[in-house]
């Protein structure tokens, strides 16, 4: 990895009120959504609809990953006028999924060093009171929920890329005080690895997104014995087979484990999960497949609909069939749930919040925050930077909106890759990116 950065970037990091934009900023739309890292600032808007996606194979497959290069001194995110970043700590192998305890504790996935780490902060402040390693000795550690839901949760969940297990837990538990239990073991982790977990408001369902084995389903095998009809009868809607059976789904289980079922499939890698505080509906969100060109097929997220089929491997974005699977799956026509919110392709979304907090301006209130991680396979990056869904009583207008930028330093060096965002007791946004190892608390006003 390239570890050095240029003056030239250094300068454009540090240029922090250089871009700042209003909300008054016109919508992009259509071509125009297509920007990359020179054009993202905070307050850039953009809307796509499933029109907007160019054919497949309109430019050539590129392999372009980013060289991740040391945080320059006083770098930070970009962000709105009126907000502003501070480092919680930095230096962590690999900080992925964060989430906050009800007494404001942030629990953070450590995922290659295989723990959950935990951070207490000063009242007010970015600076950690006390931190704490909470489990070792875990296998990729990701998603991270509390239970039961509300203010007195006596267990801490944590899905691994193989499994879920859960510790006890008490108010306020810097460190786990017993092994971890395995509520739901033999879970597939091959390739797409990051497991993210969710309970439903009323506590009665957890749900586990499991993302693809594979880009396109190429190790799907051969056809099921008695033909795709005949499986098709006893399969939820759009089910591959395989070793790819029971990969890009979600599914939920009881609290315990049992029970089983598939809540929905053809989520290729639905990364991030939460549950949105206004409807209690079930949100993710998706990286879709590679190798079909620069804008295509968009990103999304989506709330999950109960027995919806969202396309992969055979489609996307609705009745768009992908080419390498051309003719295979006629009678699933017509029968792909278009996603609510499409992003701009290869940003790769990794997490998703819902704002409720009191810090922000009232506008925020309902929207919600994604971490777009950034993909090798485009010809200029984009992604590296958290955007804002824009929401109206309580639905997605489809719209998105830059809010921290500033990542990347050059067309070849990045110093973050944005991957947790949670919502902190006192309303401030808790980031996390993974190519330096940082967490931030974002808050708006003196």
């Amino acid at each position: 990895m390239m570890r050095i950065a240029g003056l030239a970037g250094l300068a454009l990091v540090l240029a922090t009120g250089a871009f700042a934009q209003q909300a008054d900023q016109p919508l992009l739309s259509g071509e125009k959504a297509f920007g990359d890292w020179k054009a993202d600032r905070p307050g850039v808007r953009r809307l796509l609809k499933p029109e907007d996606q160019p054919k497949p194979d309109a430019t050539e497959s590129a392999s372009n990953g980013g060289g991740v290069t040391d945080r320059p001194e006083g770098a930070k995110p970009k962000l709105p006028p009126g907000f502003s970043a501070e480092l919680i700590a930095s230096g962590i192998e690999n900080p992925r999924v964060v989430r906050v305890a009800p007494n404001g504790d942030l629990f953070v996935a450590d995922s290659r060093a295989n723990q959950v780490r935990v951070y207490r902060l000063a009242e007010g402040s970015a600076k950690p009171a006390k931190e704490s390693i909470f489990a070792k000795g875990l296998t990729r550690p990701y998603g991270i929920a509390f239970y039961p839901p509300g203010d007195k949760p006596q267990w801490v969940y944590v899905a691994n890329s193989n499994s879920v297990v859960r510790f006890p837990y008490s108010d306020g538990d810097l460190e786990a005080s017993a092994k971890p239990e395995t509520i739901v073991a033999k879970v597939p982790a091959s390739h797409h690895w990051t497991r993210d977990i969710a309970f439903s408001p009323d506590g009665k369902t957890l749900y586990l997104s499991v993302g693809s084995g594979s880009n396109i389903a190429e190790d799907m095998g051969a056809r099921p014995k008695g033909g795709v009809e005949e499986w098709a009868k006893s399969q939820p809607l759009g089910e591959a087979w395989g070793a790819e059976q029971g990969r890009a789904d979600v599914l939920a289980f009881d609290p315990d484990g049992k029970n089983r079922r598939t809540v929905a499939t053809g989520l290729r890698n639905c990364s991030g999960m939460t549950v949105q505080p206004a409807t209690g509906a079930l949100w993710c969100v998706v990286n879709e497949r590679d190798e079909l060109g620069d804008n295509t097929p968009f990103e999304y997220a989506t709330a999950v609909k109960e027995g919806a089929f969202y396309g992969w491997p055979w489609y996307y974005i609705g009745d768009n069939e992908d080419p390498r699977h051309e003719g295979a799956r006629p009678d699933l026509a017509g029968k792909v749930t278009v996603p609510d919110v499409l992003m701009q392709a290869h940003s790769a979304p990794l997490n998703i919040a819902f704002y409720e907090g009191g810090n922000f301006p009232a506008d925020y209130k309902g929207d919600a925050f994604v971490a777009l991680h950034g993909s090798w396979n485009r010809n200029v990056r984009t992604g590296y930077k958290v955007v804002r869904l824009k929401f109206k009583d309580g639905k997605p207008t489809g719209e998105y909106e830059d809010f921290a930028t500033g990542f990347v330093m050059s067309d070849d060096e990045v110093w973050g890759r944005p991957v947790g965002v949670a919502v902190a007791k006192d309303g401030a946004l808790i980031l996390t990116e993974d190519g330096n190892g940082t967490i931030w608390r974002v808050t708006y006003g003196g």
